[in-house]
């Protein structure tokens, strides 16, 4: 099992906390100190079973500045969560097949 996590998100502690309450193993990834790349990104989405778009946080500086509005393949919007780790929404649960974000933390809980 693996957590993308960033120390600094309120959501993604308290992902991290509930997979530590849990005992089971785990690894942390902390995406903005080891970027992914656009293979695990893809795999990630892949596995969560949505489109890219619906794993930017819309709400990032960076996205309005240089990405809303404009009509980009999933490709480009993977691009862009590689090139800009900030706009990947948090913390994400990997295990196995299966993956989540994180939010609400139910989520987690349902793939443990």
């Amino acid at each position: 099992m693996k957590i993308y996590h960033n120390a600094r998100c309120s959501k993604s502690r308290q992902g991290l906390a509930l997979l530590q309450d849990s005992n089971k193993d785990f690894e942390i990834i902390e995406y903005l100190k080891t970027p992914l790349s656009e293979k695990e990104l893809t795999d990630i989405i892949d596995k969560l079973q949505i489109e890219p778009i619906e794993l930017v946080r819309k709400n990032e500086a960076i996205w309005k500045e240089k990405y809303k509005g404009k009509n980009l393949s999933n490709k480009q919007i993977i691009n862009a969560m590689v090139e800009n780790p900030k706009l990947i929404e948090r913390p994400i649960v990997v295990n196995g097949d299966l993956a989540v974000i994180g939010r609400p933390l139910d989520k987690i809980v349902s793939i443990i």
